[in-house]
């Protein structure tokens, strides 16, 4: 996955302490026990980033996707997934990327912010299937797409990342102690 690839290599140089935060990722059998529980088969991008990127050690803050996202591994995507079945909207039929009430049951959390937000994947059928949606708890919903898909927001992050640029209301800031945060306006 080259665009993690480039991510994990800035965060050595620039912030090694959000480095330090990720794990090895896990084995296929926690991405068979997703795709079980879940009925969701784990597009091909997602399932190369999990090869190279386990998430953190019991859900330490790494806020490398803009504004205060931690990348999450197969394990912890499938306890959100399950906690967010209460969000669930009363009418689940509607095309990948369209805005949604509720947290829609064929998205799967690929990100976390501590606060109940998440970045997830929208597996519903449609031309933006695989789009990635930054669903948000205190407004209950989705409005519209963040990016056409991983491959995207991964490389989208990495360049602004290499040339300290914004992204959308982002612009990346490292901590005197090496930890990398997101200034928004």
């Amino acid at each position: 996955m080259r665009h993690w690839d480039r991510i994990v290599a800035w965060l050595d140089e620039h912030a090694p302490l959000t480095a330090e935060a990720f794990v090895p990722p896990e084995d296929d059998s926690a991405v068979e026990a997703l795709e079980v529980a879940t009925g969701l088969a784990p597009p091909g991008d997602l399932r190369a980033w999990w090869s190279v990127c386990g998430g953190t050690a019991d859900l330490a803050y790494a806020e490398v996707l803009p504004p205060f996202y931690t990348p999450l591994g197969p394990s912890d995507a499938l306890r959100s997934w399950r906690l967010k079945r209460r969000f669930w909207p009363a009418d689940p039929d509607s095309e990948a990327g369209s805005p949604t009430v509720g947290f829609h049951p064929r998205w799967l959390p690929i990100a976390f912010d501590g606060c109940g937000d998440a970045l997830a994947l929208d597996l519903r059928p449609g031309v933006l299937s695989g789009c990635v949606v930054e669903w948000d708890r205190e407004a209950g919903g989705m409005v519209k797409p963040e990016w056409t898909g991983l491959d995207e927001m991964l490389d989208r992050i990495a360049t602004a990342l290499e040339h300290r640029g914004r992204l959308g209301h982002c612009e990346p800031l490292v901590s005197a102690d090496g930890r990398l945060g997101w200034r928004t306006d």
